[in-house]
């Protein structure tokens, strides 16, 4: 590896993590006057969370913006290096690093589902778009998010790799991993059939 080269992947991962790291669910609940949204709910920064106060015009701008991360992160890095694979893999995983574990939050962030998918699509449509619907075929079957969540993040290297190749697939596979581990409650509750359906209703955390 050159040290060019080096200081490519350095820059797109300094980028795309700084980028992947806006918490627009928080900004866009402050901005409409409605606290923190890590006081209710999961505590969590992304749409679904943001979907539990009511307001889903807001929801859906966090999804969009979520996913808009890491889909420019892909895009700007393509753009800067003339589209070099390794570098678009590092600044998408980048960004969903940052929404994770956003610098400015301490490090307590969303669970990078929207921004996955970002990465996903923007390094390789049809893995986003099998990701989407993968997505909406469980949501509409179970009407629980992390249940939809996971298994498209679990299905997603196997898009990958049919779709674009090995280093894609290597990509979404830490995706995948990073997802479950933020997903941890999550799996803890579906486990005991107490995980809350999709549209229900503002409560506190806790």
């Amino acid at each position: 590896m050159t040290p060019a080269l080096v200081l490519t992947l350095a820059a797109a991962a300094i980028g795309g993590y700084l980028l992947g790291s806006v918490p627009f669910g928080l900004v866009l609940t402050r901005a409409a006057g409605l606290g923190d949204i890590r006081s209710i709910g999961s505590g969590n920064i992304g749409a679904t969370n943001v979907l539990r106060t009511g307001h889903k015009g807001l929801a859906l701008a966090t999804l969009l913006l979520d996913g808009g991360k890491g889909a420019i992160a892909v895009g700007l890095a393509a753009l800067l290096t003339g589209a070099d694979d390794l570098a678009m893999l590092t600044a998408g995983f980048a960004a969903v690093l940052g929404h994770n574990y956003p610098v400015w939050l301490g490090f307590k962030g969303g669970k990078g589902v929207a921004t996955t998918f970002g990465t996903l699509a923007a390094a390789c449509w049809p893995v986003g778009v099998a990701c989407g619907l993968t997505w909406l075929a469980v949501a509409a079957l179970a009407r629980i998010s992390s249940a939809a969540a996971l298994a498209a993040l679990a299905l997603s290297p196997v898009y990958a790799w049919l779709f674009s190749g090995p280093a894609a697939a290597l990509m979404a596979f830490g995706l995948a991993v990073m997802g479950f581990h933020r997903h941890q409650a999550n799996i803890a509750r579906l486990l005991k059939g107490e995980e809350p359906r999709i549209g229900a209703g503002r409560r506190k955390k806790g």
